[in-house]
């Protein structure tokens, strides 16, 4: 594994929230250098960032009502998410501090909090991954949880890569894919 000395996110997935509370409530459309950003959140941190490839309306998530508190919750979330992602893309930010609540199976979770582990910069492979997480044969189960990662960018499936160094599978293709490596390695893309 290519690593570095800082993880890519200062915060752990380990607290197991009630799945209604992991529901967003407030949303936010970005411009980044990727393509248009659909980021959603509720009371306990960001549950989702996805790319927008055609229209707003292809958003799955339905938001839920909320008290006053816990919209203006996810709205401060939202804000510093945004404005941690605009550093990120402009080379100013390694490290995501940011409270994070997907919903997730245990097991989800134990290969995200892995993925955030992941220093920025870095790389690794689907089996080393398991490695990482005591479970050397769910190679494909990891690669299973890496697609289902709701939160692109934060949670860096980007750096999980084939075994044999070439670039595998990315929800939002392989070409956005290189695009996010090449900014973690200082390369124009």
């Amino acid at each position: 594994m290519n690593t570095q000395d800082k993880p890519s996110l200062a915060v752990s997935l380990s607290k197991e929230w009630p799945a209604a509370e992991l529901l967003p409530v407030a949303e936010l459309i970005m411009d980044s250098a990727v393509g248009r950003l659909w980021l959603a959140a509720g009371p306990h941190g960001l549950s989702h960032l996805s790319v927008l490839t055609g229209d707003d309306r292809e958003r799955r998530i339905t938001l839920v009502s909320a008290s006053a508190a816990q919209k203006a919750r996810a709205e401060v979330i939202l804000a510093q998410t945004k404005s941690q992602l605009l550093e990120y893309f402009a080379g100013a930010r390694q490290v995501f501090e940011l409270p994070l609540a997907p919903k997730g199976t245990r097991f989800q979770r134990t290969v995200w909090q892995a993925l955030v582990g992941l220093p920025y910069g870095s790389f690794t492979s689907y089996g080393e991954l398991a490695v990482k997480i005591d479970n050397p044969k769910a190679v494909r189960a990891v690669g299973t949880a890496n697609g289902a990662n709701p939160i692109a960018i934060i949670v860096p499936c980007h750096r999980v890569i084939g075994k044999d160094g070439r670039l595998t599978g990315y929800a939002w293709g392989l070409a956005m894919k290189q695009q996010l490596l090449n900014l973690e390695a200082g390369r124009p893309s």
